[in-house]
């Protein structure tokens, strides 16, 4: 003769209950430890994010279109090439560029919604030679004696489809180095010096 036993039906609550307090601490666990692997994830993404810069250079006609920063990594041969497309178009010679520069080049464009659009060079280093040279041809030249192209930190351009006067005014917004206004020549000088503006 078998002896059926009847489970008590508290005592399958009470098991049913604890089960499921066990399965939602696990799951908080879980929940509590994969937040800051999202947060991981994300960081990891925006620290990868890509600085990008498109250029024509008036005088060479050179085109350039480059990924120069991952993050807050600089890469060196991005700057490298940088430096050599910025050279002076009149002797050849190279000089290394701030970053920052190209730092406020991409700011710049990225408020005035052309990110994607090409910068229109005009002028990028300039030897103390050169420099003197464009400041003999007239006393109108707007050519500073120390000039900060001299220290390649200094750079004179154009946005194809957007008016100079609101690229000056873009640039004096982001309160970041000089910005001088060429209304005649059609272009603006921006600079990482000190802030100021002519």
């Amino acid at each position: 003769m078998s002896i059926r036993t009847r489970s008590h039906p508290k005592r399958l609550w009470s098991v049913k209950v604890r089960s499921g307090v066990r399965h939602c601490g696990l799951w908080l666990t879980v929940v509590l430890l994969a937040a800051p692997l999202g947060q991981a994830a994300k960081s990891t993404i925006q620290s990868t994010r890509e600085y990008r810069l498109r250029f024509y250079h008036t005088h060479t006609r050179e085109r350039l279109d480059i990924v120069y920063r991952r993050g807050d990594t600089y890469l060196p041969e991005a700057l490298d090439e940088l430096d050599h497309y910025l050279r002076d178009h009149r002797t050849g010679e190279i000089r290394h560029f701030d970053p920052h520069l190209f730092d406020l080049l991409h700011d710049l464009t990225a408020s005035l919604n052309d990110s994607d659009g090409e910068i229109d060079v005009i002028c990028g280093y300039r030897t103390p030679r050169s420099n003197e040279f464009l400041r003999a041809r007239s006393s109108h030249t707007g050519v500073a004696r120390h000039s900060l192209h001299m220290q390649a930190e200094a750079i004179d351009i154009r946005l194809p489809g957007i008016p100079t006067s609101k690229v000056r005014d873009a640039a004096l917004r982001l309160h970041r180095g000089g910005v001088g206004y060429y209304r005649s020549s059609d272009f603006v000088h921006v600079d990482v010096g000190r802030v100021r503006r002519w």
